[in-house]
């Protein structure tokens, strides 16, 4: 009897211990999701001033046309990346978690680049900058080994290996980097100008336009006159009709007629003697 008790209080011990095993496994995987977030927030938690203040100097000396240089990821990352890396990196800036006096300006600049980056026609144009910075750099690399025929020879029998390389070497990475940087910026050059172009545009056509409008305004103003004076014109052509004369500021005088003598320009109608 005793034997029989201790076995099934030994089963119901390996039960208990089964169920508790599994029920811990589930919640670990259901929470595994929020123990993530937890172990991140008490990395960064851990993070020192100073990493932190390095990070918002690191960020406020992007080249601010290159998203992705603000967050700190290669041009081949994708949206999900993105959304990480933002997480990570405005966690270690945040206002409320770093001290430096323009952390507020770094978190804003992560949340703008995570912004175009997650744009799709923003994001189509970077990736176009790049494949242009890429194809430039190819041809210049091409014009290079022309010249080095024992890298030519090579690059011949890996069959584009040693290319494929070269482009994940730190060197190309680096060249590729300051290439986009002078691509954008030509294009932002280019963007403005042209925008500056439409502006003097709309400039002159909006001041053609006031002139237009100043000049029928006067335009209706000398009508306006020009009918308050009609009753006063018609009285004073009436009183000529009658009289033949008008007052003394309209007077009418006779036509005076020229002469031939050059020290003379007029010459008076004969007087009639009685």
């Amino acid at each position: 009897m005793r034997e029989f008790v201790e076995s099934v209080f030994r089963s119901s011990s390996v039960c208990v211990l089964l169920f508790l095993f599994l029920t811990g496994k589930a919640l670990t995987a259901s929470m595994g999701e929020v123990d993530e977030d937890l172990l991140l927030k008490n990395f960064f938690a851990e993070v020192s001033e100073v990493e932190r203040d390095n990070e918002v100097a690191r960020i406020l000396s992007c080249f601010k046309l290159n998203a992705f240089e603000y967050l700190n990821l290669p041009f081949d990352s994708s949206p999900d990346d993105v959304k990480k890396q933002y997480r990570k990196l405005s966690l270690l800036v945040h206002p409320d978690k770093c001290k430096h006096p323009q952390a507020k300006e770094a978190f804003g600049a992560l949340a703008k680049a995570q912004q175009l980056l997650l744009d799709p026609q923003e994001r189509d144009y970077l990736l176009s900058q790049v494949t242009a910075a890429k194809e430039e750099l190819r041809a210049k690399r091409k014009k290079q080994l022309k010249k080095d025929n024992a890298s030519k020879i090579k690059s011949l029998v890996d069959e584009g290996k040693y290319e494929q390389q070269y482009e994940q070497s730190e060197e190309f990475q680096q060249q590729l980097k300051l290439k986009v940087r002078e691509l954008l910026t030509e294009q932002e050059w280019r963007r403005r100008k042209m925008q500056m172009r439409i502006s003097e545009e709309e400039g002159r056509l909006k001041k053609d336009e006031e002139e237009t409008k100043e000049m029928w305004k006067r335009k209706r103003e000398h009508e306006e006159q020009w009918e308050g004076t009609r009753e006063k014109r018609v009285s004073s052509w009436r009183d000529f009709m009658k009289t033949g004369k008008k007052g003394k500021k309209g007077e009418i005088r006779p036509p005076k007629l020229k002469t031939e003598d050059p020290n003379k320009s007029y010459v008076q109608r004969p007087v009639k003697k009685g």
